[in-house]
């Protein structure tokens, strides 16, 4: 199969509008504390990639609070790709890449990113739970094959984990999503963890975040 390196989003291709920038509620309440976990989490330099950037106002907000880092952000969806390029501009973050249309259940975007990059870490927010199963799949397949031994692959959402009740608000989440789309919904992180392990990364490290939130660091395994 031939892979195609699509090119990567120009605002000039999208229609006129006065505000291309589209906001999520919930950046506001998550972003400061994202990014101080993201911290130490992140190498001192290098490209982290983001997978699913939505609005693009995560991966703006923590540019802006990691100057050494080159963020590039990704999204499927034309929308959401034209907002990352406004937000960007608004903010004049000139550490954040132009974005690059993947979609993480894509068989072949591990290919998509221009040559020579190689992304030092890769980092997926609220993804998994509001996608189908084959975007987790396609997500650690692609973060398998892009990262080198050492990077790590951090997720942050919610979460069910194995031998311990969802939380009350979590499960009515489950419920709400699974009500829009039977293929969404809050993902075990048992069978997350089987996923990582399968495309060459360690166990995972569990850190607690507020309103009952994860993030959850992979590390690549050398070897694999």
């Amino acid at each position: 199969m031939t892979q195609t390196r699509p090119s990567p989003w120009d605002p000039a291709a999208a229609p006129a509008e006065a505000d291309r920038r589209l906001h999520a509620p919930a950046v506001a309440r998550n972003r400061d504390a994202i990014r101080d976990t993201l911290r130490p989490l992140l190498p001192d330099s290098g490209l982290v990639l983001e997978i699913a950037s939505g609005s693009g106002e995560h991966i703006v907000h923590f540019a802006q609070a990691l100057p050494a880092l080159t963020f590039r952000p990704s999204d499927p969806a034309r929308e959401a790709l034209a907002s990352i390029a406004a937000w960007t501009a608004q903010a004049g973050a000139t550490n954040v890449l132009p974005p690059l249309r993947i979609d993480a259940a894509d068989p072949v975007w591990p290919a998509t990113l221009p040559p020579g990059e190689t992304p030092a870490a890769i980092l997926c927010i609220n993804m998994i739970h509001i996608a189908p199963w084959a975007a987790a799949e396609g997500l650690f397949r692609g973060a398998g094959a892009l990262l080198p031994a050492g990077a790590q692959l951090i997720l942050y959402g919610p979460f069910r984990r194995p031998s311990r009740p969802l939380e009350p608000g979590n499960a009515a989440f489950d419920e709400s999503l699974r009500e829009r789309d039977p293929a969404w919904g809050l993902r075990d992180l048992g069978e997350i963890t089987a996923l990582a392990v399968a495309a060459g990364f360690g166990a995972p490290e569990v850190i607690e975040m507020p309103a009952n939130n994860l993030t959850v660091v992979f590390g690549k395994q050398a070897g694999r």
